[in-house]
């Protein structure tokens, strides 16, 4: 089974969302586009997932939503972070960081133990 047959872990899909769209604004096609490019074609939301996270996430007040142009000249709908977006990123970013170095630890030869 790949990773991308397995889909994200839980508690990644706000993660990658709120780091996408630290760079700035981004209609939800190019979220989940920068998602797969950013991780190698590894990480793929499905549309379903990625637009009940967006919506989650603007009732939670971490990003709002302002309808413009797509680059193709289509309608869509841009999301953006908040203040408290960022607060949140930056407390997400913080336990997958110290979660991944603690599985990282665990995965070591077991010779290097203390």
């Amino acid at each position: 089974m790949t990773l991308t047959q397995r889909g994200l872990l839980p508690g990644t899909v706000d993660l990658v969302i709120l780091t996408t769209l630290e760079d700035g604004p981004r209609h939800g096609f190019d979220v989940s586009r920068t998602i797969r490019a950013r991780s190698g074609g590894v990480l793929e939301l499905q549309d379903a997932a990625l637009y009940q996270a967006l919506h989650r996430m603007e009732r939670a007040g971490w990003i709002e939503a302002e309808w413009g142009i797509s680059e193709k000249g289509k309608r869509a709908k841009y999301y953006s972070l908040t203040r408290a977006g960022v607060k949140q990123l930056e407390t997400e970013a913080g336990f997958w960081r110290r979660y991944a170095e603690a599985v990282f630890r665990v995965l070591e030869p077991r010779g290097e133990e203390a």
